[in-house]
């Protein structure tokens, strides 16, 4: 029951055609073309670029009196498309049907090529009668140009005590984006419409805080569980909206943050934890399409079995269900892992983890890819690449914190993991290197920091805190694809709050680069510089943050790396300089590092931004509440 769409390519990058016909201000458009087409007449189809399937996908056709469907590419001839056996269009003329759907936008070129092959009497209709209005189609050229589709959806409530507030930046201002608008549109949990708004941003890197309880008390709205879909429009050089959302409560027992949700679904989620004992898990079902979700799409499996375990029921367009994974899967627990069979129907899931104690927090899972295989290559990267793929993740301060990891197979190509995991000191030391063997794909084996140092004096992390890097480690076999993932768990053990993050391995500050690796946000590889975005916590709570130096092979001893504030209108307030060892790392808070004027000067919704132009760096954020809470997540960069 996956969706036969079309949503990310490594080549062409993102799809913009699933998200023009599923954008929710389409849908009523559709729905009424769709109606117009079901009235008691044939249809023919015209499909010149092979994407009436898609259109299909998500909109019910079932009334439509089908004739022929036509294509142009004789590569699509003799196809299925909608249960119809396609036709060259040079046949066109000999039809009777009394309507032509062009399934195309900007179909002017396409129907202009046909127009003598269309009988006089037939109605011609495309796709165009989806398009948006002017407004917000600010980019001229193709209609499906990604930058008009800048488009994501947010985990977003507001209910029983518990809020959310995402937070961004206008970056797409530094890439000459002017007069950008934000086209806001909140969904309930059963998918109903609650509001839709827009807000003009300034030509400037201003902050973007979007928080559910001032969003409730401005639209007068009751509680919610649901999910905020954004669409930026007139933005530059970016198409991906990114963002962290923070999660809070009335009360110190609702306390996380997580990263934006990937906005291209995806066939598998791979990464979400089973529950400990007495914990109950929540998977956010997020449906993010307008057709509805059928029943026995989207299932749930211990991870390296394939026994999946289905919802047998549906779920409507752009609703929100609760699956409690016990229901599914009620003999599996912590730390064995779950795979997400999800379709396509849904954008990169969060989940909820509910403690014995009550305490609450969000993070989510991983693209699990379904398009990989094994490298061969990779086992002989040492040679030129030193560490080549390493997964960096902070330990943080041994005395109040456990720091923990679990190694997540995140492609389907991955039957075994061969893998070592190294611990380094801030100063940049490798304290210890423990090879893991080549784990199983069904492997639910945790590796705790605590129990690495244990009590032997060369040991210890003598700064006190550091960061752990998970490695390939082929001494025992095994194979590698280079999509490495891990879920990383830290638990306070003062009051017993736990934050949960995963990402996934790069290859970091090496001169050689190896398939588009190591990675630029802004141009081709490698990328040897750092721009990460720091949100700022409200005046009651604290931020902090741990950049870790990780290096495959030998860089630069020291980063040079400048912790930017910048205020509530995009300016600059203040700017600190700070180094970090190669191989080392450094956690700072926003309140030990920037003066208590300089503070007040960048106001309530400020934001740090890290700048490194000689290393890349990467970043873990997180806000905490004294010896009340913590949150922690990786940070993004663009």
């Amino acid at each position: 029951m996956t969706l036969n769409i079309q949503t990310f390519s490594n080549i062409h990058g993102g799809s913009a055609f699933f998200k023009a016909v599923g954008h929710p201000l389409a849908m009523p458009k559709a729905n009424a073309l769709i109606a117009r087409l079901a009235k008691p007449g044939s249809v023919d189809i015209y499909d010149p670029y092979a994407q009436a399937s898609g259109f299909s996908e998500f909109y019910d056709m079932g009334n439509i009196e089908i004739g022929h469907v036509y294509v142009q590419d004789l590569s699509h001839l003799d196809k299925t498309v909608l249960d119809r056996r396609t036709k060259p269009v040079s046949e066109l003329t000999a039809t009777s049907a009394r309507t032509l759907l062009v399934a195309a936008f900007d179909a002017d070129r396409a129907i202009a090529q046909i127009k003598h092959l269309i009988p006089t009497d037939m109605i011609v209709v495309s796709l165009d009668e989806l398009r948006l209005d002017d407004e917000f189609i600010a980019r001229p050229g193709p209609y499906l140009h990604a930058l008009n589709f800048a488009t994501n959806m947010a985990f977003f409530r507001d209910a029983d005590g518990n809020h959310t507030r995402l937070s961004t930046v206008n970056y797409w201002s530094a890439f000459g984006a002017q007069n950008i608008k934000i086209l806001f549109c909140l969904f309930g949990g059963d998918g109903s419409i609650l509001a839709q708004w827009q807000e003009k941003l300034s030509d400037t890197a201003g902050p973007i805080t979007i928080d559910s309880a001032e969003i409730r008390k401005r639209f007068e709205l009751g509680p919610f569980t649901g999910q905020l879909f954004i669409h930026i429009i007139a933005g530059a050089g970016h198409d991906i909206v990114k963002y962290a959302v923070d999660t809070y409560g009335d009360d110190s027992s609702m306390f996380s943050c997580t990263h934006d949700a990937n906005a291209w679904p995806a066939d598998r989620y791979a990464g979400l934890p089973a529950p400990a004992s007495g914990e109950r898990v929540i998977l956010w079902v997020q449906n993010s399409h307008p057709c509805a979700i059928p029943p026995g799409s989207v299932g749930l499996n211990r991870m390296g079995r394939n026994d999946i375990k289905s919802l047998d029921f549906e779920i409507a367009p752009f609703a929100t269900y609760g699956l409690d994974v016990a229901t599914l899967l009620p003999d599996i627990t912590w730390p064995e892992q779950i795979e997400i069979h999800a379709g396509k129907h849904f954008v990169r899931p969060r989940y909820e983890v509910e403690s014995q104690a009550g305490r609450i927090r969000i993070a989510h899972a991983n693209v699990e890819r379904v398009d990989l295989e094994a490298d061969p290559n990779i086992p002989e990267l040492s040679n030129l690449m030193g560490k080549s793929y390493l997964l960096p993740a902070p330990v943080l301060p041994i005395a109040r914190f456990s720091s923990m990891a679990l190694p997540t197979p995140m492609s389907t190509a991955q039957t075994d993991l061969p893998l070592a995991l190294a611990l380094y000191d801030a100063s940049g030391k490798e304290v210890l290197r423990k090879a893991l063997g080549c784990l199983p794909r069904d492997h639910a084996t945790l590796y705790s920091v605590d129990d690495l140092l244990g009590d032997e004096a060369d040991r210890q992390l003598t700064s006190g805190y550091g960061h752990m890097e998970l490695l390939y480690d082929f001494q025992n076999g095994g194979s590698a694809d280079g999509w490495l993932h891990g879920l990383f768990r830290y638990a306070d053990k003062q009051n017993g709050h736990v934050a949960d993050t995963s990402f996934g391995a790069h290859i970091f500050n090496t001169i050689l680069t190896y398939r588009n690796e190591p990675q630029s946000y802004g141009g081709p590889a490698p990328g040897l510089s750092t721009k990460l975005f720091l949100r700022l916590g409200s005046p009651s709570v604290d931020t902090m943050c741990h950049l870790i130096y990780p290096t495959s092979t030998t860089w630069h001893e020291e980063s040079s790396t400048e912790l930017i504030l910048y205020g509530t209108q995009g300016e600059e307030v203040a700017r600190k300089a700070v180094s970090i060892p190669c191989s080392g790392s450094l956690l700072w808070r926003y309140s030990e590092t920037f003066g208590k004027d300089e503070r007040r000067n960048a106001g309530e919704h400020a934001y740090i931004i890290i700048r490194d132009t000689t290393c890349r760096l990467f970043g873990y954020h997180g806000l905490i509440q004294g010896d009340k809470g913590f949150s922690l997540d990786h940070m993004f960069g663009f």
